[in-house]
């Protein structure tokens, strides 16, 4: 990895910068993620003769694959990320779909959430969603299902975590639909097994894209049960029903009406959540990931 701050130089002597750090550096082999870096990055590295790795952390269909073409392999991060790169016309043979992954020693079923509830003087039933703040992850759907739940179970409470482009407007939201007393919206948090830890239920209501979801993992592996929707990636992680509860996107009252029923059998959603955690801890330890994700640099370099 070559840490670089760049955000003042033209492309043409980022590229120049780049290629002359690869080479002094001995880089071997080049991993990229975003846009701007998987041009800049690939591009110097095809100059030097140095395999690419490119990452696809998202589902939203991809518009042009030129950059993608410029990879020798492409990580997607779930089997939703990765057919919508294959969609793109990536050859099979170039596309692998490996998770972000869970780090079981922060994440696991002896976390407590005593404190965080303590801090915050939450003591009953309390339902969370713990993401970026921006209209992909379904925050207005998460306050519809608030409001219907709460017409049932008004002991209820609601923790809204994370920050971004749309804290405002969902701050806003909280306000004018009278829900300031039950909707606690606490930021960004460092935190965030001991968060997990003390929630009763992780909702995570995205609307348009999500790869598999590194929070519904982490929520799994510290034994919190899950709600999600039909988006993305989360249906590769949960099965409804076994190891938590699906419903369809933007739909406030289907969100509602699943969190309800794990509220009142909290045996079930811990039965769910036992079993969705043991998935984890199988298959998606940071270990695990890295194991699969050093086997393709090895690949590509020749390596045993």
């Amino acid at each position: 990895m070559v840490p670089l701050r760049m955000r003042g130089a033209t492309e043409l002597s980022a590229f120049r910068t780049l290629r002359r750090l690869m080479r002094e550096r001995g880089v071997a082999l080049v991993h990229t993620h975003s846009s701007v870096d998987s041009w800049l990055g690939g591009l110097a590295a095809k100059s030097l003769r140095l395999p690419v790795v490119r990452s696809r952390h998202v589902t939203i269909p991809i518009t042009s694959a030129l950059v993608y073409r410029l990879a020798d392999r492409i990580i997607a991060s779930g089997d939703r990320a990765a057919g919508l790169v294959r969609d793109a016309g990536i050859a099979a043979s170039r596309v692998v779909a490996i998770t972000a992954g869970v780090d079981l020693e922060r994440f696991h079923p002896g976390v407590s959430g005593k404190g965080v509830r303590d801090e915050l003087g939450l003591h009953g039933p309390l339902v969370g969603i713990v993401a970026n703040v921006r209209g992909s992850k379904g925050h207005r759907y998460f306050l519809e299902a608030a409001r219907e739940i709460l017409a049932v179970r008004p002991d209820a409470r609601f923790l809204i975590v994370g920050a971004g482009v749309g804290f405002d407007d969902i701050q806003r939201r909280v306000r004018e639909t009278g829900l300031e007393r039950e909707v606690l919206m606490v930021g960004f948090r460092r935190d965030i097994p001991e968060v997990l830890a003390a929630l009763d239920i992780l909702a995570l209501p995205s609307i348009k894209s999500e790869a598999t979801s590194q929070v519904i993992l982490q929520a799994l592996a510290v034994g919190t049960p899950v709600v999600a929707t039909t988006v993305g990636g989360s249906p590769e992680v949960i099965r409804d029903g076994v190891t938590g509860r699906l419903v369809p996107p933007a739909d406030g009252p289907a969100l509602a009406a699943a969190i309800l029923a794990l509220l009142n059998d909290p045996d079930r959603a811990r039965d769910m959540a036992r079993a969705g955690g043991a998935a984890v801890r199988d298959d998606q330890s940071i270990d695990a990931v890295m194991t699969r994700t050093t086997a393709v640099y090895r690949e590509l370099l020749g390596r045993p």
